[in-house]
């Protein structure tokens, strides 16, 4: 036997249970700060800031207009190749992703405390503007720890790693989202944002314990005008001379439609409903929060089990019927048992999902060009769902009422899982070039010749 698996498992590591023990190595542990500050924007401008916006009276049009916010977190492709490619001046000697997560740390920060300060009662155009400067913050947030995790994972890391984001994320977002409902029913709105800027600083303080990501390659020089063009569209052109790639981007355009527009009007529901702040944090933040993670531990199984393939294509059945339970919900009225059982299979199926998917979308990118990549593929794969649901949810749930909204989010969930099969059936799913995309192929290949 060689001295690596030693190594790797000695001194207190040696003590934990084998299944558990790689979710310990620093990799992955870094993997989960880095989710709890990618969480904490995103649900400043979701959930909580719908249920700031329904208190105090904004009509339910003008409420789900504010999703058009997220748009920025689908742009986010545009300029991640910054983030790739420009060394930042002085700070930049602590390293390339180091450097840039910690200066846009900083600014999420800002973004936050301007959103804390800005009062939608008397101008909503404001509280919108600082709205899309949270979720820029955030998109770029998303950017820089998106290409950190991936480069500090090593290939058979990556599902694990994919969990423990999803649990981090999950962490973030529902604690941000538990402490703003608190504090904003005791204190104020502002408080309780205020308050939440403390969730970007995990993932500063996990980059200056890990370091600059070993297998980070750094950036060529930008010398000239055509060279940052093609840091631009190099990216894109590696993506799409892979064969099947417009068909894998379609994938990725339509997995997450219904799931988008169910869970971007959730609040709105619990609020026609009648359910309190402290009922909505008890539930839809506390008890969602266990069964999410209860999923994510289910989903880093199932990847492992059943391989990435068949994983995503579980995930993605479970997400679609998950919708089906908030149209029970509506029918049922106000019911806390109610509310727990559709809260607890959506995020039983959104846990799951997070791993199997998330774990896709990094197998499919280039080492090369890892920020530009991710970010693209995870723009692309909520922006239908955003555009329809700042268009046209709160039309749908005035014409349809929510149960039959959330039907219609259950049916447009399918095609997504048919051309997910397709690509399964003609051999499509394949990743890309990189070191990490041809370990992660690899790897799959060989779970399907066993089965």
């Amino acid at each position: 036997m060689s001295s690596a698996p030693r190594s790797a498992h000695a001194g207190w590591r040696a003590l934990v249970p084998a299944p558990i023990r790689q979710y310990t190595e620093p990799a992955p542990l870094a993997a989960l700060f880095l989710g709890i500050s990618s969480g904490a924007p995103y649900a400043m401008i979701a959930a909580t800031l719908t249920t700031r916006l329904s208190q105090v009276g904004i009509e339910k049009r003008a409420i789900t207009a504010f999703s058009l916010a997220f748009l920025v977190y689908n742009l986010k492709w545009l300029w991640a190749w910054v983030v790739d490619g420009v060394r930042l001046p002085v700070i930049g000697r602590l390293g390339q992703r180091v450097s840039w997560l910690l200066v846009v740390g900083v600014l999420v920060i800002v973004a936050i405390v301007n959103l804390a300060l800005a009062d939608p009662s008397a101008s909503l155009a404001a509280t919108a503007r600082a709205a899309i400067f949270v979720a820029f913050a955030g998109a770029t947030y998303d950017i820089v720890i998106d290409a950190y995790r991936i480069e500090s994972l090593e290939p058979r890391q990556l599902g694990v790693g994919s969990g423990m984001s999803q649990y981090g994320w999950r962490i973030g977002s529902a604690a941000a989202g538990a402490v703003a409902l608190v504090i904003a029913a005791r204190s104020s709105w502002a408080t309780a944002y205020i308050a939440c800027t403390a969730f970007a600083i995990p993932a500063m303080v996990a980059c200056l314990m890990l370091g600059e990501p070993a297998r980070h390659r750094a950036p060529a020089a930008r010398a000239n005008l055509r060279a940052i063009f093609d840091s631009v569209v190099a990216p894109l052109l590696e993506f799409f001379r892979r064969r099947g790639a417009l068909l894998v981007l379609l994938f990725v355009l339509l997995h997450k439609i219904g799931d988008t527009l169910a869970n971007l009007t959730f609040r709105l529901l619990f609020d026609s409903l009648g359910y309190t702040n402290d009922e909505i944090a008890a539930y839809d933040v506390g008890f969602g929060f266990w069964a999410y993670l209860a999923g994510v531990f289910l989903g880093g199984i199932l990847y492992e089990r059943l391989g990435m393939k068949r994983s995503v294509l579980v995930s993605l059945l479970l997400m679609c019927v998950s919708n089906l339970s908030f149209a029970g919900l509506a029918a049922a009225g106000h019911s806390n048992l109610a509310l727990a059982g559709s809260i607890g299979f959506e995020n039983l199926a959104s846990g799951i999902g997070g791993v199997t998917v998330v774990a896709y979308f990094s197998a499919l990118c280039d080492l090369r060009y890892t920020a530009s990549q991710y970010a693209l593929l995870s723009a692309a794969g909520s922006v239908i769902g955003r555009v329809l649901t700042g268009a046209t949810a709160g039309a749908l749930i005035e014409q349809l009422g929510y149960v039959g909204f959330y039907l219609f989010t259950t049916v447009i969930a399918a095609p997504g899982i048919v051309l997910f099969w397709l690509l399964i059936r003609w051999d499509l799913v394949g990743a890309g070039d990189g070191a990490t995309a041809g370990a992660a192929r690899d790897s799959e290949d060989a779970e399907m010749s066993k089965s």
